[in-house]
């Protein structure tokens, strides 16, 4: 089969063209120099360029048919790749100009993971004149990961394919081996932030997204971070740095990209076609922590509900569950069918989810009402997730909620009884952590639980004042708070971790954003916490006794 268009070609010609796919090249042959001749020929012929596909056994796999100036590359992805990340096939194609490899070339190249990319010199009798080749190489330390080279003729060029192909699969091995543990089966990822923001501001915001993939057990190979004038509708960011991503990925072995801003659903299938890897964005990680932490059945509901919400739109016809969605004349009637009988079913799967979540509401509110009716004050713990909300729950109420230095290790809330003097008590509420840009169908999903927030008599807004960005993070708490109509609710700053911070520097934010200090590891520091609390609740009663 020939790709491209054969329109105004003779039988003869087309003939001519389809006895080079018979062809079968010796293995230590980038290109003989009798198919080289027969390629320029017909090339000079036909006044338009050809290119050829050839594996490492030397078979020709596709012949490629372009213009005057470009070939188009078929579809390779049924093509696996290697352990050095290479996909075993090099491609060779004819200049009629002698203009020098294109960055087209060198972006096919990358984008593509060829052996080697190769272009012939057609000369003005036909003949072949200069070759220039590219390939991929291991980063040398100075940021050069392709190597050129012209060969002025190709009947003078000494040249082992097998033994130069052994040796670079070799070379990236290594490179890989250096990077990452390759028995490690976890996913492996390149973290990408495409913004307009501050480079602080990215920098922070992609330091939470490294906290988020540890998390989700991912490993992080690589960050980068894109601020382009224009941002590509398609795939956000430019062509040159996408090709730089995905050489990156091939040194180092990666096998995810995961994007700190949302992407549409149709930038993900560009990139990942594109790519050929893994691609996620912010909210579908959340969202696959937030799956991991679910035990109980409010969150596992809420979870899935979100998952849903968030899958619905980026609904495709090409996925494991469903079959390929063709469009145009001839495309129409099982794919379509198939892709709206997915649909359907997610959106009737959302709604006994949201039945479900109503019913589940009922038992919270009865579960609320008994305890305002009962009278015993109500706190709720909020905060930025990992602030050490839980751990402050614990060490409060002497209880053994699950904890660990993760973002969202808790998901579920959790109540428990704090017991004063003189047999008082409050109800304490630990709540789901804070984030900054929490996704959208999350945020509604969780609405339910933090209900249980506005019947709360005091909100213990707990903050990490060891992280170098908590006033962010207070802002973002603060935000959702607004969000969730709870603002109007008595807020108390809690300075959590002061053991890490040099007491004149807590004493001095403490005072500033009138915050009370504790170690929620230390209950010695929980006395002026305590004390506010009881004064707070039972004022007129504690001075009394």
């Amino acid at each position: 089969m020939i790709h491209g268009s054969l329109t105004g070609l003779k039988t003869s010609q087309v003939k001519a063209l389809e006895r080079i796919q018979h062809r079968r090249l010796p293995t230590d042959q980038v290109l003989t120099p009798e198919l080289a001749r027969y390629l320029t020929e017909r090339s000079q012929e036909l006044r338009r360029q050809i290119g050829l596909i050839i594996d490492r056994t030397g078979q020709v796999v596709h012949l490629i048919l372009g213009d005057d100036r470009e070939i188009v590359i078929p579809d390779l992805s049924g093509v696996g790749m290697g352990r050095s990340g290479l996909r075993g096939l090099r491609c060779v194609h004819t200049h009629l100009r002698g203009e020098p490899i294109s960055q087209d070339d060198l972006n096919d190249l990358a984008l593509l993971r060829l052996d080697m990319m190769a272009v012939l010199e057609v000369k003005a009798d036909g003949l072949p004149g200069r070759l220039e080749y590219a390939h991929l190489i291991p980063p040398d330390g100075q940021g050069e990961i392709i190597f050129r080279q012209t060969v002025p003729s190709l009947y003078q060029w000494d040249f082992d394919f097998n033994a130069f192909i052994r040796a670079l699969d070799s070379e990236l091995e290594r490179s890989r081996a250096e990077t990452v543990d390759l028995g490690d089966s976890r996913e492996k990822a390149i973290l990408l932030s495409v913004t307009s923001a501050s480079r602080r501001e990215a920098d922070d915001s992609l330091d939470e997204l490294t906290e988020l993939a540890r998390t989700a057990d991912v490993v992080v190979l690589d960050r980068m971070t894109q601020r382009p004038r224009q941002f590509n509708p398609r795939t956000l960011m430019g062509e040159g740095k996408l090709k730089e991503v995905v050489i990156s990925a091939l040194h180092k072995g990666a096998t995810m990209l995961v994007f700190d801003q949302d992407l549409t659903p149709v930038q993900i299938r560009s990139i990942a076609d594109m790519t050929e890897l893994k691609v996620i964005d912010r909210s579908q990680l959340i969202l696959d922590i937030f799956a991991r932490r679910a035990h109980t059945l409010d969150g596992k509901v809420q979870v899935e509900l979100a998952q849903l919400k968030y899958i619905l739109p980026r609904l495709t016809g090409k996925g494991t569950a469903m079959s390929r969605l063709m469009g145009g004349i001839g495309g129409r009637g099982p794919g379509e069918t198939k892709i709206e009988i997915d649909r359907r079913r997610i959106r009737d799967r959302i709604r006994r989810l949201e039945k479900q979540l109503d019913n589940l509401g009922k038992g919270r509110l009865q579960r609320r009402q008994r305890r305002v009716k009962a009278g015993v004050p109500i706190v709720s713990i909020v905060g930025y997730t990992n602030a050490g909300k839980s751990t402050l729950l614990n060490a409060l109420t002497r209880s053994a909620v699950f904890t660990e230095d993760l973002l969202f290790a808790t998901l579920d809330t959790a109540t428990r009884r704090l017991r004063f003097p003189q047999e008082r008590e409050v109800i304490i509420t630990d709540t789901v952590g804070f984030i900054r840009h929490l996704p959208p169908s999350l945020m509604g999903a969780f609405k339910a639980t933090l209900e249980e927030l506005a019947d709360a008599q005091m909100l213990l807004q707990v903050v990490d004042i060891s992280n170098p960005r908590f006033e962010e993070q207070i802002s973002a708490v603060e935000r959702i708070l607004k969000d969730l109509d709870l603002a109007g609710i008595e807020r108390l700053l809690i300075f959590n971790k002061i053991d890490l911070v040099d007491d004149q520097q807590v004493e001095a934010l403490c005072q500033r954003y009138e915050a009370l200090p504790v170690c929620a590891r230390d209950p010695q520091s929980f006395a002026a916490l305590m004390s506010y609390m009881e004064e707070r609740f039972w004022g007129e009663e504690c001075r009394f006794d």
